[in-house]
């Protein structure tokens, strides 16, 4: 017995051992890759300091050599995802290079390194995402939430014109800053999942759609090919939903459970899940968004302005609130991570793939 314990213990001790060493060299290698990264120049940018990981790659804070403008620089590392992938998020970031509305992030410039690494420069912000402003301050006034709706549309707005549907607005792809000095500027993130809607070279994504399934619109679960603008406007109406209430417009615990309650169950009724009254014109505006039928929904960004700037407290949150808040939460902004999209706890408020070629 006295021989087995000993064997039981060496056989523990060196799994300790083991894994000891390989998380030394897990971190040991990431150091090294850190420094090879950090000592690169791509083009005129050097890289400074890691912001923020995805899935898909790490994101740093950079300098531009001639400019001497701070930006944030996406690298997508090969073998954190299949190649496939790695050239349609190429693909997507010269289609977005086009947009240029001062509510979208910017999209500075973009290459390869000698290694063949996928790299695009964007703007560095300081801030918080719509996600990390409710789960910190708790629901927001129908005013300001009618304010960020605005400048979300309006960065929609030319997306759509350009023939560009988002597929993945939620609030942790919103990002709250201050930009020219107007503070509560929102700034829609992480265009990795746009497609251009009407584009017949559809073949990988008639087998599966990608999006968050708390925000996903009805149709794009049935039919990956059904998305076009007015599923982003679905998305839209459940940031507002979010941002009123502090909850998703249907929670479960997987998301099996939110995909069937969004099939089979209506919305509750918004005055129903605020701790503050909302106008029921701002109500009619957000059940019209979460409408399952995209035909009831408003047609366009433009429609959801128009509608938008009927309600009663549009124009509410003025110049001086705005100002006031961001005075006296100055502490709360940080630099953003614009290629990650917010601060995601659960399976059903990340993003995901969901497969039809097994259903």
């Amino acid at each position: 017995r006295s021989i087995f314990a000993v064997l039981v213990g060496l056989l523990l001790l060196g799994t300790l051992v083991t894994l000891a060493a390989s998380y030394g060299n897990l971190v040991w290698r990431r150091r090294f890759n850190d420094a090879r990264l950090k000592a690169l120049r791509l083009g005129q940018y050097t890289l400074a300091e890691r912001i923020g990981e995805g899935g898909m790659g790490v994101v740093y804070r950079a300098h531009h050599a001639m400019l001497r403008r701070e930006t944030a620089i996406k690298l997508l590392l090969p073998g954190r995802s299949d190649p496939s992938l790695v050239r349609q998020f190429e693909r997507e970031v010269r289609m977005t290079c086009n947009l240029s509305h001062p509510n979208t992030i910017q999209i500075y410039d973009y290459g390869h390194t000698a290694d063949g690494i996928f790299y695009y420069a964007m703007e560095l912000l300081r801030g918080m995402t719509l996600h990390e402003l409710v789960e910190r301050h708790g629901p927001q006034p129908e005013e300001r939430a009618i304010h960020f709706l605005v400048q979300i549309c309006g960065s929609l707005r030319e997306a759509h014109a350009h023939g560009l549907i988002h597929r993945d607005i939620k609030p942790g792809n919103l990002f709250l800053c201050e930009r020219g000095g107007e503070p509560d500027t929102v700034k829609v993130l992480d265009f990795g999942l746009v497609r251009h809607f009407g584009d017949g070279n559809a073949r990988e994504r008639a087998v599966h759609v990608e999006g968050t399934p708390l925000y996903m619109a009805p149709e794009t679960l049935e039919d990956p090919e059904a998305g076009d603008p007015r599923s982003d406007l679905y998305a839209v109406g459940a940031v507002a939903y979010f941002l009123v209430t502090g909850g998703a417009v249907f929670e479960g615990d997987t998301t099996a459970d939110v995909l069937e309650r969004r099939r089979a169950a209506p919305p509750a009724p918004l005055r129903e899940r605020v701790s503050r009254p909302v106008t029921p014109e701002f109500e009619a505006v957000v059940t019209r968004c979460l409408e399952k039928d995209p035909a009831r929904r408003p047609q366009s960004a433009e429609d959801l302005l128009t509608i938008l700037a009927l309600c009663p407290k549009a124009g509410d949150w003025t110049a001086a609130r705005r100002g006031a808040w961001w005075r006296h939460h100055v502490d709360a902004i940080r630099p953003a991570d614009p290629g990650r999209g917010g601060a995601p706890t659960t399976p059903v408020d990340r993003t995901v793939r969901i497969d039809f070629g097994n259903r």
